[in-house]
């Protein structure tokens, strides 16, 4: 399967603004990547590097009034549904490595202080390992409603528990904090998710964030919006939690423009026709 990805984001800035970019295609899906037409803003110097998680940084100064910011690429994948290793164990902490410890602390999004009684009152009694987490998406899934008009930026995992109402980030940062509050390590994604193999979705595509637990001694794919195996995912970053990966940070005030997101399976001849238009 080929999958056409990209974005057109457009930022209106008043002054010389530095900005921090997280928007390309994660490392770990570099080598599936048929062609790729990069980030490249004539007479803009950009500084391309990694974070502490691994994650593809750009950095650059936008000069005063409207930077657009393009981006395509033909990304190959399996066409395959994701796993559901329902067998999967949890981890004891003492048998944690070190790197799957700092998935385990509260984060900015996800206060576990907050949660840790809910959340073994919810899933004390659920079988640990790959149960449990299926358990924390499904009732996710069913405790918040999904609405795009409430999105906001300062939502918490406590505060979409109690508020009912959020957006995929905020499904993710609930599963996570549940997850961290019951000793399972979890992360926060975010990337492409078109609608391949399922209904298409009349709203305007997005990027989307979801989230991965860390069972069996292996990182594994949750989606509690959804809550069903998927096809396609393609990830641009990983962090702790929205506050790690944010997409675009402006280090000055920028308004919002345009923004576009494109994730749409396609046929190999027109892969190669897009190759060929970006050559």
């Amino acid at each position: 399967m080929l999958i056409h990805v990209g974005y057109d984001i457009g930022l209106e800035v008043s002054a010389p603004t530095p900005l921090l970019l997280l928007l390309d295609v994660h490392p770990g899906r570099r080598r599936d990547i048929i062609y790729e037409d990069a980030l490249n803003v004539p007479d803009i110097a950009i500084e391309r590097g990694l974070d502490i998680y691994g994650n593809r940084t750009q950095r650059l100064v936008a000069p005063k009034g409207l930077l657009k910011l393009s981006y395509r690429a033909v990304v190959r994948d399996s066409g395959e549904l994701e796993e559901a290793p329902l067998s999967a164990r949890e981890i004891p902490v003492a048998d944690l490595p070190n790197y799957a410890m700092h998935f385990l602390s509260g984060s900015r999004y996800c206060e576990t202080d907050e949660l840790t009684q809910i959340a073994w009152q919810l899933f004390g009694n659920v079988p640990p390992g790959y149960a449990r987490v299926k358990a924390i998406c499904d009732f996710v899934h069913k405790h918040i409603r999904f609405d795009y008009q409430q999105a906001r930026s300062t939502r918490t995992a406590f505060e979409a528990y109690k508020e009912g109402t959020g957006v995929c980030r905020d499904f993710a940062h609930l599963a996570i904090a549940f997850c961290r509050c019951l000793n399972i390590p979890a992360a926060y994604v975010n990337g492409y998710l078109g609608d391949i193999g399922v209904p298409p979705d009349p709203a305007p595509m997005d990027f989307s964030a979801w989230f991965e637990a860390y069972v069996d001694h292996r990182w594994v794919t949750f989606d509690a919006r959804h809550n069903v195996p998927r096809t396609g995912r393609i990830v641009i970053a990983r962090g702790r939690d929205a506050a790690d990966v944010a997409m675009v940070t402006s280090f000055g005030q920028h308004y919002l423009a345009e923004f576009k997101v494109i994730c749409e399976e396609v046929a190999p001849q027109r892969a190669e026709e897009l190759s060929s238009r970006a050559a």
